[in-house]
């Protein structure tokens, strides 16, 4: 009766022991998507920066060229300090913080359009080697924000299906992982543009 009781006693111990293990392997898990989404954030806003960066040389360089075009500039100007003001904690990536940095950074997106704009009137500023340069690298940070938005989003939707699959679910939700929201498109982006001519 003595052997039995250790038999249970050693099997008990074996089965807690791997339920452990095995608890503290899902939650590993969670932790290293947690930690790729948080990355993966900063490399968002990374890039986001880098275009901030580049809007001042862009601005002085169609002053130079667009003096009394002030309204246009300072609104790019304002809606740059907006869009750099507001900043998104990577632990904290819910829908509604996501949405006011995604309208910030419309915004700019918006701005730096009306500037494109108003540049189709300055020819001489058009075939200007800095500008020409400031615009090529423009598209292409505006290139690298729509790709590290999809990798965001990719990494946001593997961390967040893990952590909703059972049995990690309970872990997650004993844990405290919380969903992460995802970026989604602009209003209206579904709408073909009119092009009139």
């Amino acid at each position: 009766m003595k052997r039995v009781g250790i038999i249970v006693l050693v099997v008990i111990v074996v089965i807690f022991f791997g339920v452990f293990k095995w608890g503290v392997s899902v939650n590993n898990r969670m932790v290293e998507k947690q930690e790729a989404v948080s990355s993966q954030w900063s490399q968002v806003e990374n890039v986001y920066q880098r275009r901030a960066d580049l809007i001042p040389n862009l601005v002085n360089t169609v002053k130079g060229y667009a003096e009394h075009e002030k309204e246009t500039l300072t609104s790019v100007i304002e809606a740059r300090a907006k869009a750099t003001s507001v900043s998104v904690n990577a632990d904290n990536l819910d829908q509604a913080s996501l949405q006011k940095f995604q309208e910030a950074q419309q915004g700019l997106s918006s701005a730096l359009s009306r500037l494109m704009v108003t540049v189709e009137r300055y020819p001489n500023l058009k075939a200007d080697q800095n500008f020409l340069g400031l615009q090529a690298q423009l598209e292409g940070t505006e290139n690298r924000i729509a790709v590290e938005r999809r990798r965001f989003n990719e990494v946001a939707r593997d961390y967040n299906t893990y952590i909703r699959k059972f049995p990690q679910s309970i872990i997650a939700n004993f844990q405290g992982f919380e969903k992460k929201a995802y970026f989604q498109a602009d209003k209206g982006a579904d709408q073909a543009p009119k092009v009139q001519f």
